[in-house]
């Protein structure tokens, strides 16, 4: 618990930090977070018009996709902000400049990725939990402890498992001359996650679960919420899933870094 404690007070204060430099360029702030917005807004219209034409895809109403939507949102809002620094590691591999986190007495992995706050991030957020409240009027869900509660702990469980696929992406490049692209198509494959996995055929289902398990991002852990009547065995185990996938990737991260040397040059 002390190391533990010790982390989050370096992490505060970095993070501090981090809101001083960005707010000294408050133009580029406020323009980065309405830019965020609109993409984001922009989807939702997307959704709108498919919707005109289809009342439900695969059993699932436009109110319960736009739940799911607004979840993902949400649930990829710590990815966004607190691991972004992910996208440069290769770029910091590449050049040699990674060595320089390899002489600190503290976790390679926790100084490298707290050098990052990605601000755009709550522009995501704003907009992915006024999805959520506006779906949850609609469908009339109760609001209740209970659920509040669930909604919480399946947020959580689903976050887990979007850092951990970028965290597994971005750590390929200590193996790879050349791993933009896996950075790249696992980041797209996060566009899958707005929609539930009934949509996929059989092959895809199974990916998308047990693979590369985006299926976990919004679809499994919001179900508790959603349809409480048919949980899955899937949505049940979600969170220790997502704690132990979180972990590996972790465990390949730092495989990586351990293994680094610098560029020979």
């Amino acid at each position: 618990m002390k190391r533990l404690g010790f982390y989050l007070k370096i992490y505060r204060k970095i993070v501090i930090q981090s809101f001083k430099s960005k707010m000294s360029y408050r133009s580029d702030f406020i323009i980065s977070m309405i830019g965020m917005i609109l993409t984001d807004i922009s989807e939702l219209l997307a959704f709108y018009i498919i919707f005109l034409n289809f009342p439900s895809v695969c059993g699932w109403t436009y109110y319960e996709m736009l739940f799911l939507y607004g979840f993902s949102l949400v649930s990829l809002t710590p990815l966004q902000c607190l691991f972004d620094n992910n996208w440069h590691l290769r770029h910091y591999v590449y050049d040699g400049d990674f060595i320089k986190y390899c002489f600190r007495p503290i976790d390679i992995f926790f100084y490298y990725i707290s050098e990052e706050f990605d601000t755009k991030g709550i522009g995501q957020f704003l907009v992915g939990m006024g999805t959520i409240i506006f779906a949850w009027n609609k469908l009339k869900l109760p609001v209740t402890f209970i659920n509040v509660l669930a909604m919480i702990v399946a947020l959580f469980t689903a976050s887990l498992f979007m850092i951990g696929i970028m965290n597994f992406a971005a750590a390929t490049c200590f193996f790879l001359t050349n791993s933009g692209y896996v950075m790249v198509t696992m980041n797209k494959f996060r566009d899958y996650a707005k929609y539930p996995v009934t949509v996929f055929s059989t092959f895809f289902k199974i990916v998308f679960t047990f693979i590369i398990p985006i299926a976990y991002i919004a679809y499994y852990p919001s179900l508790v919420v959603l349809r409480p009547d048919h949980i899955p065995v899937l949505t049940w185990i979600a969170p220790a899933y997502g704690i132990l996938f979180f972990f590996l990737s972790y465990k390949f991260w730092m495989l990586g870094a351990n293994k680094y040397s610098g560029t020979g040059s």
